[in-house]
């Protein structure tokens, strides 16, 4: 546990919560403590499994790289359901964490990328050709995850192979058609701040593609990533506040939301991933944008 080392009497606390592989959190998230120190928040930073937490003692407990969970689902959320105050929510933390929150979006007619989901101990015929995307239901950032040609043999053995380990270690596996649109646009992540009634747009990135080929075992935790600012179009934006609102519970409870899209092969945003847990804020690539944050922390304090 990092501390700001001020004087903290009648300073509300804020926990950043990480994990052990970045005891002192990325450097993005990093961005964050100078806007809060410099509305009068004293600031820990807590890794989330660490023990003897006195949880209730913040005023306000904050998720951020907290990365390592993938492997730990079921012990993260059971912790995050014991911490009063948590951001996001607990509730929201166990439907996000589990990618087949995708079909509640696209049942409310958020346009989504096709998914069918194979379960432990089913299988997947492959079709005859077309490429496409293999990752666990449960992950982060690119790991277990693979593309693959279809029409290539090899490929089709290699996408059996990576189902099968998956369906092994008692993973639910998705499987996407490749957008082909990121190898030239890209992904557009549209960052959201909570607001009073809600999340405000904060800024646009773009992310290059990442996957090149089929799945290829790692123990690193993430992945590099090449990341430029963007102007978000006003269709990327539509589709992002239609995905809010489809949030169970109500958006307004968010403290911050990110919205990944990709072009369909129409061209329109398809919605990849929405990102309510541990998503890299990316806060160096616009200016304000720790100070947005920042002032959405405050908002979100006890008001007593």
């Amino acid at each position: 546990m990092t501390h700001d080392h001020q004087p903290t009497r009648g300073k509300p606390r804020v926990a950043l919560v990480t994990c052990a592989e970045l005891p002192d959190l990325e450097p993005d998230d990093r961005l964050l403590r100078a806007p809060l120190a410099a509305r009068g928040v004293s600031v820990d930073t807590v890794t989330w499994d660490a023990p003897d937490v006195d949880w209730a003692g913040y005023d306000l407990v904050v998720l951020r790289s907290t990365w390592d969970y993938v492997a730990r689902r079921d012990e993260f959320v059971a912790w995050a359901r014991t911490v009063p105050r948590l951001v996001n929510p607990a509730d929201v933390v166990v439907w996000n964490t589990d990618k087949r929150y995708l079909d509640v979006l696209s049942a409310a007619g958020v346009p989504t990328v096709p998914t069918t989901w194979v379960a432990p101990g089913e299988s997947w015929q492959p079709p005859e050709r077309g490429e496409y995307v293999v990752k666990p239901a449960v992950s982060a950032g690119s790991l277990d995850s693979g593309r693959y040609d279809l029409a290539d043999p090899e490929h089709r053995r290699l996408v059996t192979d990576h189902l099968g380990r998956l369906g092994a270690a008692g993973r639910v596996a998705m499987v996407q058609p490749y957008l082909h649109a990121v190898d030239t646009a890209g992904e557009t992540a549209l960052l959201f701040a909570g607001g009073p009634t809600g999340p405000v747009f904060s800024h646009a990135i773009r992310k290059g593609a990442m996957l090149a080929g089929p799945d290829q075992p790692t123990a690193e935790l993430f992945h590099a990533e090449q990341i430029d600012p963007r102007t978000a179009t006003p269709e990327q934006l539509a589709v992002a506040e239609r995905t809010l609102a489809a949030v169970p519970g109500g958006a307004e409870r968010l403290l911050y939301a990110r919205v990944d899209l990709i072009p369909g092969a129409d061209g329109r945003p398809v919605l990849v991933e929405l990102e309510l847990t541990e998503p890299s804020l990316f806060l160096g690539h616009a200016e304000g944008a720790a100070d947005r944050f920042a002032d959405a922390i405050v908002a979100h304090l006890p008001t007593t």
